[in-house]
């Protein structure tokens, strides 16, 4: 069990500086030359100036809002509504093994010890737990997983500090920003597409989230930030170590996937980026680190790519990886597992369908021993999330073949499973298969596969039996949300 905060530790010095500090005189700011021709009849309005004031007025209260936030982070409507986020999302236990179950009664118990210790400066994040998962595309993908009390704090800094950025980030940002999905961005794509720009400028950062550089965020997150004690907080979530095994290694870059606060905290870098592409006047989407740029030409898109990774490289220290980004034509690229066409239509990528049979495969595995209506829960798991995410692509002929292969498949898995002949014979007999059909199947001594494609599999299970089985079709599933 996690101990309480030590409200004891030593104060932090200063480790940056914020450009949101208040001026040292309130003149410095007053619209000095506005008020002084008004008094003296000039050429300005007391309208004009009074205006002028009262926007000056509005900035100082945002300031000030801005100097206490770390009150609003630690707030108890704030911490309930965060506790309820991340026992939502579950999660594994850290390194302290408390799980998010465990998390309220810690609560009850410490929740002022720990309002103190972060209001005066005193608390300090728990390493992270390093646990390394397979990448879709291969390799490995490194996370973090902080411990369920880091978490909780995580997730109320970033619920202070999401309406403060969200007015701020481009309208050509999509990735983890509320009312916002990769079908919007698939869509805004899509409509680049369809207007004449078929060569796309497709940039992969290489480990992006490993490599993010921390004085470089800190300064992004001063420049809307006056609280210095939230700005000291957020650094110590940056720096915690990272425990693999029983070694704890420290951290000088990176903000390690798994933590709440992460996906904000890198839109807010990469903000620049979308800035900067605007200001070029370019059409651009970007879902988290993967960013396309819509271009009418090669030319003008190898122009962009070259500026772009110089701005990356100067501006953020981030290097784009030359082995996964290019230059091409749309449909020869993929984008957050769709591909574009001619005209801005939507089609599913190779990839996409290749991991889809490949995850079906194994859940319809012959040896797995696991009985039939499991394998169809599973199944049904599976297809409702896929299709649900790839319902924009266009591809009817590649899923009614699916669902065909898909059933066979389970005929091939329910074959195997009576494994003696006889049993198998009495099976195709109960199911309405006449006595030579039926030993004709038993008796081909052609493997599994085979045999669930003969004439008996198919009359005994046919698609009404799966259907009583509760297997969805793929087909009328994906033409039901397509409309």
């Amino acid at each position: 069990m996690t101990e309480g905060p030590n409200p004891k530790s030593k104060k932090q010095p200063e480790l940056y500086s914020t450009s949101l500090e208040r001026p040292q005189s309130a003149l410095e700011e007053l619209p000095l030359f506005g008020w002084r021709r008004a008094a003296t009849g000039g050429g300005g309005t007391p309208e004009s100036a009074v205006s002028e004031s009262q926007e000056f007025a509005a900035s100082e209260r945002k300031r000030v809002l801005a100097q206490d936030l770390m009150e609003q982070v630690v707030d108890r409507r704030n911490f309930w509504r965060a506790y309820k986020r991340v026992r939502a999302n579950k999660g594994s236990a850290g390194v302290d093994g408390m799980t998010v179950n465990e998390l309220l009664d810690w609560l009850k118990t410490h929740y002022q010890a720990l309002k103190k210790s972060l209001l005066d400066g005193s608390y300090r994040p728990s390493p992270v737990r390093g646990v390394q998962i397979p990448k879709a595309s291969g390799g490995m993908r490194q996370l973090g997983i902080p411990t369920a009390l880091d978490r909780l704090i995580q997730q109320a800094i970033h619920q202070v500090l999401s309406p403060i950025w969200e007015p701020k980030f481009s309208e050509s940002s999509f990735g983890f920003r509320p009312e916002r999905s990769a079908h919007d961005a698939i869509r805004q794509a899509s409509a680049y597409v369809g207007e004449g720009r078929s060569t796309v400028v497709d940039f992969d950062l290489e480990k992006f989230f490993d490599r993010v550089n921390h004085d470089i965020l800190m300064s992004r997150l001063a420049r809307h930030i006056g609280d210095r004690r939230l700005l000291r907080l957020i650094r110590r979530f940056l720096q915690a170590g990272m425990m693999e095994g029983s070694a704890t290694r420290p951290r000088r870059e990176g903000t390690p996937q798994g933590g709440p606060l992460s996906p904000l905290l890198s839109n807010i870098l990469l903000d620049d980026l979308d800035k900067e592409l605007e200001r070029r006047g370019h059409c651009f989407v970007r879902y988290a680190d993967d960013c396309n740029v819509y271009v009418r030409s090669r030319a003008a898109g190898e122009r962009v790519m070259r500026s772009v990774v110089a701005f990356l490289s100067l501006r953020l220290r981030l290097r784009v990886n030359p082995e996964k980004s290019a230059v091409a034509r749309v449909w020869e690229r993929k984008f957050l597992g769709y591909r574009l066409l001619p005209g801005g239509k939507v089609g599913i990528a190779l990839a996409s369908k290749k991991r889809c049979v490949k995850r079906l495969r194994a859940i319809t595995k012959r040896n797995r021993g696991v009985s039939l209506p499991s394998v169809v829960k599973e199944v049904n798991n599976f297809l409702i999330g896929w299709i649900t995410y790839f319902r924009l692509g266009t591809a009817r002929k590649w899923i009614r073949d699916l669902a065909g292969w898909l059933r066979r498949r389970l005929r091939c898995y329910r074959i195997k499973q009576l494994k003696w002949n006889f049993s198998i014979y009495r099976f195709l007999r109960a199911h309405g298969v006449n006595s030579p059909m039926a030993w004709h199947c038993v008796l081909r001594q052609k493997g599994w596969w085979r045999r669930s494609a003969s004439p008996a599999a198919n009359h005994a299970m046919p698609t009404g039996w799966f259907a009583e089985l509760g297997l969805i079709d793929p087909y009328q599933r994906y033409t039901a949300l397509q409309g």
